[in-house]
């Protein structure tokens, strides 16, 4: 099955739109809603709060802080 290109979400059998670009580039959408958000508004799905690239880009930037500020305590190096 393929992916939503907007919202990282599996499309079920038998629906959704395909979009195909000059280029050869295939977007498939899950419904007009990611469909018009992506093509005619421009919004980038990690900044969209219901998509699930949202949600991955925000664990991933909550890790590396975490990582960050944990590296940060543990060192005991004096010179």
């Amino acid at each position: 099955m393929p992916k939503d290109s907007f919202t990282g979400k599996e499309i079920p059998k038998g629906t959704g739109h395909m979009y195909v670009k000059k280029d050869g580039t295939v977007y498939w959408f899950r419904n007009q809603k990611s469909e018009i958000n992506f093509l005619k508004l421009g919004r980038t799905p990690a900044k969209t709060k219901w998509t699930n690239f949202y949600h991955r880009e925000k664990e991933i930037t909550k890790k590396s802080k975490e990582a960050q500020q944990h590296g940060k305590n543990t060192g005991n190096n004096k010179a």
